[in-house]
This record gives structure tokens, C-alpha cells and sequence, in this order.
């Protein structure tokens, strides 16, 4: 049996594992091996990712999404992929006015923006194939959205219970999931529902008719197709990691808990999210086999790492501070010693002292980096309040984590513009601060809106020149050197967080 998944620019086709299902991928062509997919396929899975933003289902594709519908072949959209099933999508979150890209109609509904990222129970609601027997019951998964707003006609599947969104605290229950009126064909916004829900997957392979014998060769298939995959950083560049994998070797490295390195900042839209996936897609081109992080709960900020290096969004992908995110910093660590990477790199939320004052604690990327013993790299924009602002900026945060007893290993000037006032304030941060490594990344000029996060993030176009730029101007061999192997050692308390700004 053969199942496919969209395999186009902006997809996500390894951010989860979709049960272990897919054994084919599908090319924008719409052809499998040479051969149309309706004509060889016995059923489709449409990942997440960017793929409505990136506009990358061609009209051959499109074609044949809609020959798999009418032959009765089952569809799964997920998210994006969702979106791509659905009639329109309105990406324009920061826009006066919608920006509206149309999809494919199968799925009588249309999206606007809503932001969650939780962890969720979703209540199902209806019978698909996917769905079979399961009314009243519930599965679990995640969001990961940026346009969940879901409006129109087609027959509910799933609600979820979500605890925020659009960065508020608003519990309520959600739609995130609907079918067509045939059932074959189901869109849901529940990332890892195939992978955390047996059942699933069992509705699915009972829809296909498949034994157990099946089964197995459905998995074998998968193996391979994983190995594809992950052998290309990201889709359809042309780049690919080496093999074997190289291995980071230190004697101080343990074989169980990898070496983590943080990129954390002086403050929000400082370019930690385009430093960190140029980092991440600069070490899987060297081979390495990165985990990607995020303090707090926005765990959008890594899927563009994740697209390079066609790792899962794990359970442990979000640490907790306070009560937002997804896991406790100890179990963290304690979940690496189950993955085989060679290097973590954990990208900050905000400026590394945010929420560093509240009495809950930890609330800070600062606090993260302390409780285990984990190095910065700070990073500080100058497009905003200029360069001299911005290294005065880091000196001082290099200085009071430094205080608190946090190993800060790097300091990089972000989108800076002019050489000689570079020159002047990279002086003047070797003269306050005893760091070897002090980096200066030119402001990238953009010509695309594809290349700003959060207002129509194409995801091939944001990672390839993140890649390029952090090739160009940082230095990964520094980088791995800085990495250490983290170790839990307890939070700072709150009176001890004050004594530090006396």
C-alpha cells in the first residue's frame, strides 16, 4: 500500500511522524515516482508548514489532491495543510486589511488569524474514517497556529480545550477539526494526533483495508522515506547533510545529555529566531543532529529550525517558565538522555531578563540558563535605537548575567548598517567584557514580506537566507565550542534575583 505526503517548499513533512503512515512522497509535480499520484496512491497526508504563505501547491498538484477526493481515497490536511483543503485563508495577521489565498475548496470552510500553541485534549465530535467509533472520546496533540480561526459549513470533528490565545490567558474550546460530507477527506489543526492516538491510525489502516502484514510493510516503507527525507536540509535545495552524521566529540561531553547552547537577547525582534535557524541549519549541514528549543509557550519561533533539520516537535520542545509552555527544565533534560543528539540549541524568549522581577519563579530565559548551567550566546539588534545602543545594551546584560552567575560566551550585533561605528563599538565591548567571541551580522535587506515572521513568513525563503547570512558572518566552529552539557542545579530564589540589581 502506498500513502503519500506532500512533499512541496514550505511544508513540514518531519515535524511530526503522522503515526508512521507516509511510505511515498509526492512532489509539486503531483507525481509519485514518475507516475500521478491519484493513480498510485491509496490515500494522502498534507503536512503543516508555511504552504498556503508559500503558494506552493502547483496546479498539478491541485489537480491531483482533487482526483484522490473524488476517487474516495482518504485525505488528511493538517494545519497548513488544513488550510490548503479549505476555500480561504486570511494570513493577514499585521495587515490592516486580509491578505485572503484561496485553497482548494474541498473543506467548505475558510480561516482567519488566531494564535494557540497549546498542548491539548480535543473532544471528537463525529464519524470519519479517521474517526470510527470514537464520538465522545477525546485525543491529544498540540497546536502550532497562526491563522486557527476556523468559519463555515463543513461538519464539525474535533473541538479543543486550549488554556491561551492570541497570547492571553482565554480557556475555551475550540474547533479544530472538520470533515467532508463523504468523510474521507479530514482537516484538523492537531499536530501529533496521528502519532499520540493509536487509534487512529488503526481507523486509517482499517479504512485501507490493510492486515497486519500490511502494516509492517506500510512501516518499512516509512523507515525509508524518513531517511529520504532528512538526508535534505529543508525542500527542494539542493542541500545536503553528510553521512554518517559527525559527532561532537569533548571529554566533558556525556553520551547521554548533549552539549546545549542558549540564544537569548537584549529584547524582542532582536533576530533570534533568524540567528537560531541559521545556527541549527549551518550544523545539519555539517552533519550535526541538532534539538531545537523555545522558552515559553510561542513554539512557532522554531519551526523554521525544524524545517531545516527535519526533526520532531517534541513534548519537550517548550520549556516551561511560570506557567507558560509546555515542560519543567528538569524533565527536559531529563527527556535528552532519550534522543541521540549531538548538540541543543535553545532559542530565548524576549530579552533574557523579561519576567526576570516576577515572584514566580522561573520566568526568565536568564533564570533558564542559571538553573542549568547552560551558556548564552546574547544578541542585540541596532536597527531600533542604533548601534552604539545596542552594545551598550549588551555589555550591561553581559554584565548583570554574569553577576548571577551565567556563562555568557557570546555577543552578536545584529543588523548592523554602518562599518566604521561597528568597528568602534565592538572596541568598546572587548574593553568592558572578557568575551573572545563578539560577532557583527549586517542588517539583511528584505524584499519579500515573505521574510518577516509572523506577517507572511515563507518558510524556504526565511530559512535559506538565514543560512546564508549565518554562514557568512558567524562562526559554527566557535559556536559547537561554547555548546556545554547542561546540568540541573535548582532555581535562583526571588530574594537572591533582587540582591543582584542592588
Amino acid at each position: 500500500m502506498k500513502i503519500g505526503i506532500v512533499y512541496v517548499k514550505g511544508a513540514v513533512p518531519a515535524f511530526e511522524n503522522f503515526g508512521n503512515l507516509p511510505t511515498h512522497l509526492v512532489k509539486e509535480n503531483g507525481m509519485v515516482n514518475g507516475q500521478k499520484a491519484h493513480k498510485v496512491l491509496d490515500g494522502l497526508i498534507i503536512p503543516g508548514g508555511s504552504i498556503v504563505e508559500s503558494q506552493s501547491i502547483s496546479k498539478d498538484m491541485a489537480q491531483e489532491i482533487k482526483k484522490i477526493n473524488r476517487e474516495g481515497l482518504f485525505i488528511v490536511g493538517m494545519c497548513s495543510g488544513f488550510q490548503v483543503l479549505a476555500n480561504k485563508t486570511d494570513i493577514g495577521r499585521k495587515s490592516p486589511c486580509p491578505i485572503e489565498k484561496e485553497g482548494l475548496g474541498i473543506l467548505n470552510v475558510s480561516f482567519s488569524p488566531m494564535i494557540s500553541n497549546d498542548r491539548v485534549e480535543a473532544e471528537i465530535v463525529d464519524q470519519s474514517f479517521l474517526t470510527k467509533g470514537m464520538i465522545g472520546s477525546t485525543a491529544t496533540g498540540f497546536h502550532c497556529h497562526t491563522y486557527g480561526k476556523i468559519e463555515g459549513e463543513a461538519p464539525p470533528l474535533f473541538f479543543s480545550r486550549v488554556k491561551r490565545r492570541d497570547y492571553k490567558e482565554n480557556p475555551s474550546k475550540i474547533l479544530s477539526g472538520v470533515r467532508n460530507d463523504d468523510g474521507n477527506v479530514v482537516g484538523t489543526m492537531i499536530h501529533g494526533c496521528l502519532d499520540e492516538n493509536p487509534v487512529l491510525v488503526q481507523n486509517t489502516l482499517d479504512y485501507l483495508g490493510a492486515d497486519k502484514d500490511d502494516f509492517e510493510k506500510i512501516q518499512e516503507a516509512n523507515k525509508d522515506l524518513i531517511k529520504v527525507m532528512k538526508s535534505e536540509i529543508g525542500i527542494d535545495t539542493n542541500i545536503f547533510s553528510p553521512k554518517p552524521l559527525n559527532k561532537i566529540q569533548s571529554n566533558s561531553h556525556s553520551k547521554d545529555i548533549p552539549p546545549t547552547l542558549m540564544i537569548s537577547s537584549t529584547g524582542s525582534d532582536s533576530g533570534k529566531t533568524f540567528l537560531t535557524t541559521g545556527i541549527v541549519g549551518n550544523l545539519r549541514k555539517k552533519g550535526y543532529k541538532v534539538g531545537v528549543l523555545k522558552i515559553g509557550p510561542d513554539i512557532r519561533d522554531i519551526v523554521p529550525s525544524l524545517y531545516l533539520n527535519k526533526e520532531n516537535m517534541e513534548p519537550f520542545s517548550s520549556i516551561k517558565i511560570g506557567h507558560l509552555g509546555w515542560m519543567e527544565l528538569e524533565s527536559v533534560l531529563n527527556e535528552f538522555k532519550t534522543k541521540n543528539y549531538d548538540l541543543i540549541v535553545i532559542e530565548g524568549v524576549m530579552s533574557a531578563f523579561t519576567g526576570l522581577l516576577n515572584e514566580k519563579t522561573p520566568y526568565s530565559s536568564a533564570e533558564i540558563a542559571k538553573a542549568a548551567n547552560i551558556p548564552v550566546i546574547l544578541v542585540s539588534a541596532c536597527n531600533k535605537g542604533g548601534i552604539e545602543t545596542a552594545a551598550v545594551d549588551l555589555a550591561s546584560h553581559a554584565e548583570i548575567m554574569n553577576k548571577m552567575g551565567i556563562d555568557v560566551s557570546g555577543l552578536i550585533l545584529n543588523k548592523v548598517y554602518d562599518e566604521n561605528i561597528t568597528e568602534s563599538a565592538s572596541y568598546y565591548l572587548k574593553q568592558k567584557v572578557e568575551i573572545d567571541n563578539i560577532w557583527k551580522v549586517p542588517k539583511i535587506k528584505i524584499t519579500e514580506r515573505g521574510n518577516i515572521p509572523e506577517v507572511e513568513l515563507k518558510l524556504e525563503d526565511f530559512c535559506l537566507s538565514s543560512m546564508e547570512t549565518v554562514e557568512k558572518y558567524l562562526n559554527i566552529e566557535d559556536i559547537i565550542k561554547i555548546a556545554k552539557k547542561p546540568s540541573f542545579t535548582g532555581y535562583l530564589s526571588h530574594k537572591s534575583i533582587l540582591n543582584t540589581f542592588k
